[in-house]
């Protein structure tokens, strides 16, 4: 399927939607769920693959209609950035970081919320605030499933001690969208704390139903390292000879920063790593291939974006309760000055983009990579997204021509060995450690 280039930002795919099953193979999935949650019942069902990816497999042939619209919400075909007017009218428009209202070092103002959530708590802040100020009625956001610690579960909290509860980073597969049809016929204000892709398919969702934008007040985020597969945190299991069944906690960060990766049995025994020993080999992070061509990991089309604030992108020691605080829009200024008034957030210090350039070089690093690495499978002859307003020509500007040449090189190969893409989705088999599936 070949492209064309505007001479803007945009990639554009030649007319006729992508199929499930080619969205999902040629590595454009990030399992939201949103196309589960747009079909009818019975057309779609989410599976955890041998890969350890939630990812749609259809239940039935999906008609061109439903297929274009599935393309149109697609956070793996459509990718969008802010609208040029936001860009135009913000207080700081930069070319990699996007629009600004205004960019903090900051954290939760509650001594617990700052201790429990990632980093310095800034989201698990703003979700309870949101609550406790009755800007909404409740905050959709993720959570450690009950019944399987290791995996991740959407949630709806509808108070401040459920939206604690679901402080810590979550490091691997989340559907998060997977029934927001049904959020959605609640009538009721609510708050979305999700990945940026996420709040990119619900962004493409808002231009067809009306009731994206009627009912979702805020969207909230973090800067995104990439989703990594189940089978990482696997690897952690096989290391101390445990099985998901054996499972009562398995918390990736939080309780410090970045807090230790804790694992607790429901017999009572506990092991605890260092988040460097669990990140430590790069070539073991297990990221998801749509992450590696993520155009917006930053969060431009959220309210706030929110990340770690660790020199080089990760920490030495554990360190000071600190987050980078983006604010992007109009309304999420009034939000942040309300929780910052009503201590519900704590500013220690403004900063800018020189330093957050710093604290997340790496986003930097893939914000200038992305543009020629979509190039690179397009040369492959493979599906890219449809990516627009998001200055990917002008980021890639600020490489050297012979740096654009390796990524795109790079990402051809990749692409032409498979390397980007994945297997049919088909749901995994769980054996337990005795033996039984």
């Amino acid at each position: 399927m070949g492209l064309i280039e505007t001479n803007q930002d945009t990639m554009l795919r030649e007319p006729g939607p992508l199929t499930l099953s080619e969205i999902v193979e040629n590595g454009l999935c990030i399992g939201c769920g949103l196309c589960r949650s747009i079909t009818g019942p019975g057309d779609i069902d989410m599976a955890m693959t041998p890969e350890g990816r939630e990812r749609p497999v259809a239940l039935r042939a999906l008609d061109k209609s439903m297929l274009t619209k599935i393309n149109a919400v697609c956070p793996g075909t459509r990718i969008a950035g802010p609208a040029p007017a936001q860009m135009k009218n913000a207080a700081l428009a930069d070319t990699v970081w996007g629009p600004v209202e205004r960019l903090v070092l900051g954290s939760a103002g509650n001594p617990t919320a700052r201790f429990v959530g990632s980093g310095g708590g800034t989201l698990t802040a703003l979700g309870q605030f949101l609550l406790s100020s009755e800007r909404v009625k409740f905050v959709l956001h993720v959570a450690a499933s009950r019944s399987m610690p290791m995996r991740t579960e959407r949630r709806l909290s509808f108070d401040a001690a459920s939206v604690l509860e679901g402080a810590g980073s979550r490091y691997g597969p989340a559907a998060t969208l997977v029934d927001f049809n049904d959020v959605l016929d609640r009538g009721e204000p609510f708050a979305l704390i999700a990945k940026p892709c996420d709040i990119t398919a619900v962004r493409n969702l808002a231009r067809l139903d009306p009731r994206v934008d009627e009912h979702m007040r805020y969207a909230l985020t973090f800067v995104c390292g990439g989703a990594s597969d189940l089978t990482k945190s696997e690897q952690v299991l096989q290391r101390f000879g445990l099985s998901e069944d054996e499972l009562a906690l398995f918390r990736y960060r939080g309780h410090g920063n970045p807090g230790l990766n804790r694992i607790e049995t429901k017999d009572g025994r506990a092991v605890e790593i260092s988040y460097r020993q669990l990140w430590e080999d790069e070539d073991k992070w297990m990221i998801q291939p749509r992450c590696k061509i993520c155009p917006d990991a930053i969060g431009q089309v959220a309210d706030i974006a929110v990340s770690d604030a660790w020199l080089n992108g990760g920490p030495a020691v554990e360190d000071e309760a600190l987050n980078g605080i983006i604010v992007r829009t109009k309304r999420g200024l009034e939000l942040f000055d309300a929780a910052v008034e009503a201590g519900a957030l704590e500013i220690k210090r403004e900063t800018g983009i020189a330093e957050i350039s710093e604290l997340q070089s790496h986003q930097l690093r893939k914000r200038r990579a992305v543009w020629a690495r979509l190039r690179g499978m397009e040369i492959a002859g493979k599906p890219v997204p449809f990516v627009s307003d998001l200055a990917l020509r002008d980021c890639a500007a600020q490489n050297s021509l012979a740096e654009n040449l390796a990524e795109g090189r790079g990402a051809r190969g990749r692409a032409r060995r498979g390397r980007l893409g994945e297997p049919p989705a088909v749901p995994r088999k769980t054996i337990l450690k005795d033996g039984r599936p």
